[in-house]
């Protein structure tokens, strides 16, 4: 699965923070009041899990489209997390894969939190915040996202602790906490303790020589009440647990709790925190440790950067990185049995209102259960999956890698991954580029890729062999800015011209182009993908790319990249439809032009039909356009993974429209815009989102696909995508998301990945045998 990305929003000053919190505070028993016990998602008879966020009120916008045609974006992310969390609480599901889902359910709260919450706090303290599109004025919308919150926050922590957590246990992998650990087996944690624990640590007084300490956004914390046993006085002490060192250590198993008949050998895990507890009296010595109780801060940590005013983007980028540690609070968990005189000094240290607060069970920060997944048990886990070569790619000879460029010259590739592999397609495809002395010049665009990517590595090489080699490479990719930063001066250092885009736009597009000179002359190699060249992510993110070399393509992509270094505002495009200019502009006229071929259509026509595949459908324009095709009779189809605005199924406004959401093993992640187009399809995939950061605020690109093989296999994902057959979310008129993931017999439906990765086995071993 992987992180939600959100818009760029501006900064709060700590005057500002104030405000919000002043303004925030709330009496404890009115908001225990607000803030419903928590419950598991309601299950239908069929096995169908619907969703118990709650579909939001919405207000008028334009007199032309009902006032209520706009779901929050806000309580829709917190819907698409809960899908997650329905995931680890489904028992079809891989017992390690819940695990899994738990750590990314926290995950992707923290994230909403750092940038979404506290992005709107900020805007209500400067007086920015505006009623939303969905009719919710700013409070009124912060309210409810703590309401949900909270109530989301305690169904994965009940999930957890009588759920997962005893079927682990059964499964012979057990969480352990201190007092529950017998004395030999203590014995090699206080060896640890002492080796590898206590040399890190810095415990921090407060008292009226030492002021409360800064708190890190993320860490998880230890608050210590200590007496002094002459005096008789109390004091209180903050130690950070060691984020460097594993959540959950491994323990050796008791000797007589070995596994019958040969099965598997039991796991024990003690969180590290627990450790830590046990041996306060070493780092307090002469002290009395009468309490300690577990706490962890969420801050702000959005970046904003005044790109007019920065002489260097790269310095001021890492001066605002700097200043992003000391982010205002958003957010405090604490335990739930904590001390009220604790919990009354971090609430008032952190300036913490009573809504920001989490009470939980331990162990807080279920992050850590990332670790626990590493546990080398493949039979609680999805069966192995290996990504394989795309037929086109395939070599010829088995000893030798295929000829990629050449592949391209034949005819164009279209690849999906993780089913098509990315070491043998993008990455080779790079590789092959850097590595030919008739290679000219090599152009690529890069947002996120990891720290030891191939792919800078073969840039650095193509730049140190005298090619040409331009990246455009983005540094504010959020929460990658650090690395980012780091192979940019790595790439600058080897001679790669590196740039850093258009002024106020970050350049999201993934685009690779690649010169070369060959007999008839110049040929232009292009890659155009949905996802990042990120060799990494690539084996657990959806994907598609586009290989070619036709001549409009390369003629578009050189235009593109010529904006992008250089000055070409007035550039136009063929087969591109380019963002901020064109892309909404462009799908809006595609909708149009589907609407007016089927109002035209002959008798007995097929209706006009738009299918969407998005990571979130957000924007009010291009919703607007959705439901006006809709009202015209048009079907239309919309495939999304995270947030969606757009009220499907209403009578009079969106009877034709129908949304599905799908998560799995794979983050879906790719986006795909199909227009019938009266049977001459026009089809695009690329890298925007339908929100108003993608197509306003980046560099987002769409190539339109015309290969009839093309066009059949995205036409065979979007009949997979829409099969009843298949395993999926329906969204309602009604805001609600329901799951159907049996049918009506109570047998599984089927699972999307699994399908394709068949039909891409399929299609391989058809290519051998031709």
């Amino acid at each position: 699965m992987g992180r939600m990305s959100t818009s760029s929003l501006e900064r709060t000053t700590d005057d500002e923070r104030e405000t919000v919190t002043d303004a925030l505070v709330e009496p404890v028993s009115s908001f225990a009041s607000a803030v419903p016990a928590p419950r598991p998602p309601a299950r239908a008879a069929n096995g169908r899990f619907i969703s118990t966020v709650p579909a939001p009120d919405a207000q008028p916008v334009q007199e032309e489209l009902p006032p209520d045609r706009y779901l929050e974006r806000e309580l829709s992310w917190l819907q698409f997390n809960e899908r997650v969390l329905q995931l680890a609480m489904d028992p079809m599901v891989p017992l390690l894969e819940r695990v899994r889902f738990l750590a990314i359910f926290s995950s992707n709260l923290d994230e909403y939190f750092m940038v979404r919450v506290a992005g709107l706090k900020r805007r209500i303290a400067t007086g920015l915040a505006m009623r939303t599109a969905a009719g919710l004025e700013p409070r009124e919308l912060l309210d409810r996202i703590a309401r949900v919150a909270h109530e989301l926050t305690a169904q994965q922590a009940d999930l957890f602790q009588h759920d997962v957590r005893p079927a682990l246990e059964d499964e012979g992998i057990a969480i352990i906490r201190w007092d529950e650990l017998h004395e030999e087996a203590r014995e090699p944690l206080h060896w640890f303790f002492a080796d590898r624990v206590f040399p890190v640590l810095t415990p921090l007084a407060v008292d009226p020589a030492h002021p409360f300490p800064y708190i890190s956004g993320l860490s998880l914390n230890l608050a210590v009440l200590l007496e002094n046993p002459k005096t008789g006085v109390e004091h209180f002490a903050r130690l950070k647990v060691p984020p460097n060192l594993p959540r959950f250590i491994e323990i050796a198993d008791e000797p007589d709790t070995e596994p019958e008949g040969g099965g598997e050998q039991r796991k024990r895990f003690v969180p590290l925190e627990d450790v830590i507890a046990a041996h306060l009296d070493q780092l307090f010595p002469g002290m009395t440790v009468q309490e300690h109780f577990t706490f962890r801060v969420t801050r702000n940590e959005d970046v904003e950067v005044e790109e007019d005013d920065a002489e260097n983007l790269l310095t001021a980028l890492e001066k605002e990185l700097t200043r992003r540690r000391f982010g205002p609070p958003i957010r405090l968990e604490v335990e739930e049995d904590m001390d009220p005189r604790v919990l009354d000094m971090l609430t008032s240290e952190l300036q913490i209102s009573d809504r920001e607060l989490y009470r939980l069970p331990a162990p807080l920060d279920l992050t850590g259960l990332h670790g626990l997944t590493d546990v080398d048990r493949s039979d609680l886990e999805y069966p192995k999956f290996v990504p394989r070569t795309h037929p086109d790619f395939a070599p010829t000879e088995s000893s030798k890698p295929g000829d990629i460029l050449g592949a391209i010259r034949h005819k164009d590739v279209l690849v999906q991954h993780p089913y098509d592999s990315f070491s043998t397609s993008v990455q080779a495809f790079i590789e092959q580029a850097a590595a030919d002395p008739y290679v000219l010049a090599i152009k690529q665009t890069l947002y996120r890729t990891s720290g030891d990517s191939p792919i800078v590595d073969a840039l650095i090489d193509a730049a140190e062999a005298g090619k040409q080699v331009l990246a455009v490479v983005e540094i504010k990719a959020r929460f990658d800015e650090v690395n980012n930063i780091s192979w940019a001066r790595k790439l600058e250092q080897a001679g790669v011209h590196v740039v850093y885009g258009v002024v106020g736009l970050k350049t999201h597009a993934k685009l690779c182009l690649v010169v070369r000179q060959e007999p008839e002359g110049l040929v232009r190699y292009c890659h155009i993908g949905t996802g990042n060249y990120n060799p990494k992510t690539a084996r657990g993110y959806e994907d598609l790319g586009l290989f070619t070399c036709d001549p409009q393509v390369g003629e578009d992509m050189s235009r593109l990249f010529n904006q992008l270094s250089g000055f070409a505002p007035r550039s136009k495009f063929k087969r591109f439809l380019v963002a901020p200019r064109s892309v909404r502009s462009g799908l809006i006229d595609l909708i149009e032009e589907e609407v007016a071929i089927h109002e035209g259509r002959r008798k007995g026509e097929p209706a006009g039909r738009i299918a969407i595949k998005v990571n979130a459908m957000v924007d009010e324009a291009i919703i607007d356009a959705l439901y006006r095709a809709s009202q015209a009779g048009v079907h239309v189809d919309i495939w999304v993974r995270g947030i969606c605005a757009i009220r499907p199924g209403v009578p009079g406004l969106s009877e034709t429209i129908r949304v599905r959401s799908v998560l799995g093993r794979f983050l879906e992640h790719s986006r795909v815009f199909w227009f019938d187009h009266g049977g001459d399809p026009q089809v695009y995939i690329g890298s925007a989102d339908m929100m108003h950061r993608n197509l306003d605020r980046r560099v987002e690109t769409l190539v339109r696909i015309t290969d009839p093989g093309h066009l059949a296999q995205l036409d065979e994902l979007f009949a997979l995508g829409f099969a009843d057959s298949s395993s999926r979310w329906d969204l309602g008129p009604d805001g609600r998301w329901v799951r159907h993931a049996v049918d009506d017999h109570g047998e599984p439906l089927d699972n999307i990945q699994a399908k394709l990765n068949e039909r891409h086995d399929k299609r391989r071993r058809k290519a051998r045998r031709r």
